[in-house]
């Protein structure tokens, strides 16, 4: 399996879903973008080690990764794999003992900001999902494939009330794709 390495380059809000947040990705050479969802929880846990705040010592990820790190020497990595139903999917690899646990995208970049373990993603999949880099740009694409099925359904309602047809018509086939209701 051929890999891509992935740098965190920060997280921001959705604009008009106040529950959607964004993780921004991009490769080694900055060239390829690679946004991945998540749940506002997750966003305000990124904003907290973004500023510094003291209080994240003592959270439960840190402390956590403090034991693990104080116990063992073991080395990990962290691979995103997969694409289900508007889902990435990552395992975080123990380089070690060849061991593979499944965890949620969102938590295993949280992970990895913390500790400094890697990001790879299978070279196809960031080629499929990736978009252009451009550092200066303040709109980023995302692709439809990557947003849960509530975000997908209530984008089509958007687009259908901005009269925004050709969009409306993508996001129906996505609906039809994962065999949604009402696509």
């Amino acid at each position: 399996m051929s890999r891509v390495k992935l740098i965190f380059k920060g997280v921001t809000e959705v604009v008009g879903a106040e529950d959607v947040g964004l993780i921004v990705l991009v490769d080694e050479e900055e060239k390829r973008q690679l946004v991945i969802p998540c749940d506002q929880n997750m966003l305000s846990q990124f904003e907290l080690r973004i500023q510094h705040q003291p209080i994240v010592q003592m959270m439960l990820p840190e402390v956590l990764w403090n034991v693990i790190q104080s116990q063992t020497s073991l080395h990990f990595e962290i691979i995103i794999n997969d694409l289900i139903k508007g889902q990435y999917k990552a395992i975080f690899y123990n380089i070690n003992t060849l061991d593979m646990l499944s965890i949620r995208v969102s938590d295993a970049l949280l992970l990895a900001q913390i500790s400094n373990i890697p990001v790879y993603i299978d070279e196809d999949l960031m080629r499929k999902q990736s978009v252009e880099y451009n550092k200066d740009s303040h709109n980023m694409a995302l692709p439809v494939n990557t947003i849960t099925d509530d975000m997908l359904k209530s984008a089509l309602e958007k687009a259908i009330q901005e009269e925004n047809y050709e969009l409306a018509s993508h996001l129906r086939d996505e609906m039809k794709r994962r065999n949604l209701p009402n696509a």
